[in-house]
């Protein structure tokens, strides 16, 4: 008999000897298997991992009618002091209450953000589109005085590439960001910038709390009084962004509302840097000129306006003149 069958076998009886049960022991269990490995894991390993993280899923369902988690956590947030409405807590969740406003470059929704049970807050979500059938009209003039880092993004923008086409939307975005947190904290009649996420803006809803928005400067139909205050607020809120150098760059009626006796200036992602910009003293006069001519049609005279020396206030202001 050879070698190895001597260790195989005791020769008195012919069970399996101490060596071989004591490599089976070693081995675990005298019938289990070896395991089977996926990478560096055991394949046990890796179904009790896949349960702890369905696990971990199901314990993150969305409550009620929800449809997402706040996104608080993994956006830039607005400027402080932060109003106290401002619901910052994880646990939140984004309820979407519809569309109130299309447009061209951009949607915004009402939505509801708040801890599960509580009535929450409303916000103004803008979301920018960058799908090519609805590229931003005259971003080439906007743009103007503004750099990117890196020479593959620059020509992404330039041939409209789909990665691009999304550079743009989310330079919008963060330009519109940057420049309602400036003004915000200057005082400026803008919405607070609660957060922004991508493409993505979370905005102070100006409205009611039934969720009916503040109408448009274009809706309203103001007596010769509240005409005269509202214009007196536009040119005041002209002025203060002047004084920082920027221009709204498409002021007009549409993008003015009227919250409670109050003008309200929105839509900001194409702000112009009057200084940087080569056509800063056309943006400023643009802007006048718009915001004049639907005054003028409501029956506000020129001897109140007095748009040319606004404008020429409004230049010497931004340090251009």
């Amino acid at each position: 008999m050879r070698q190895h069958e001597f260790e195989d076998f005791d020769l008195f009886d012919g069970q399996p000897s101490r060596r071989r049960e004591a490599r089976s022991r070693r081995r675990g269990r005298l019938d289990e298997p070896e395991p089977t490995r996926s990478g560096r894991l055991t394949e046990g390993e890796r179904v009790r991992l896949a349960k702890l993280r369905d696990d971990a899923y199901t314990e993150r369902l969305l409550p009620d009618d929800a449809d997402r988690w706040s996104t608080w956590d993994d956006a830039e947030h607005g400027p402080l002091p932060r109003p106290d409405w401002v619901v910052t807590e994880l646990a939140a969740v984004d309820t979407d209450l519809g569309v109130l406003k299309t447009g061209k470059e951009a949607d915004v929704h009402l939505l509801r953000r708040g801890l599960p049970g509580t009535p929450g807050t409303l916000l103004a979500a803008k979301r920018y589109r960058s799908d090519e059938h609805k590229l931003f009209h005259r971003d080439a003039g906007y743009l103007e005085g503004r750099r990117m880092r890196r020479s593959r993004e620059m020509r992404a923008i330039e041939q409209r590439t789909a990665f691009g086409r999304n550079l743009i939307a989310e330079q919008w975005a963060v330009a519109e960001f940057a420049a309602l947190s400036r003004l915000w904290t200057l005082g400026a009649p803008v919405p607070y910038p609660v957060q922004r996420e991508g493409t993505e803006l979370l905005l102070e809803f100006l409205g009611e709390e039934d969720g009916t928005a503040a109408p448009r400067l274009a809706q309203v139909r103001p007596d010769p009084d509240e005409l005269k205050n509202l214009w007196f607020q536009a040119t005041a809120a002209l002025e203060l962004l002047a004084s920082e150098g920027l221009a709204h760059g498409d002021l007009s009626a549409y993008n003015l509302l009227v919250h409670r006796g109050r003008l309200m200036v929105i839509d900001l992602p194409q702000v112009v840097d009057v200084v940087a910009n080569p056509g800063g003293v056309e943006f400023l006069a643009r802007d006048v000129r718009n915001l004049a001519g639907w005054f003028h049609g409501r029956g506000l005279g020129e001897h109140l306006t007095r748009t040319e020396e606004l404008l020429a206030e409004l230049v010497s202001v931004a340090g251009i003149g």
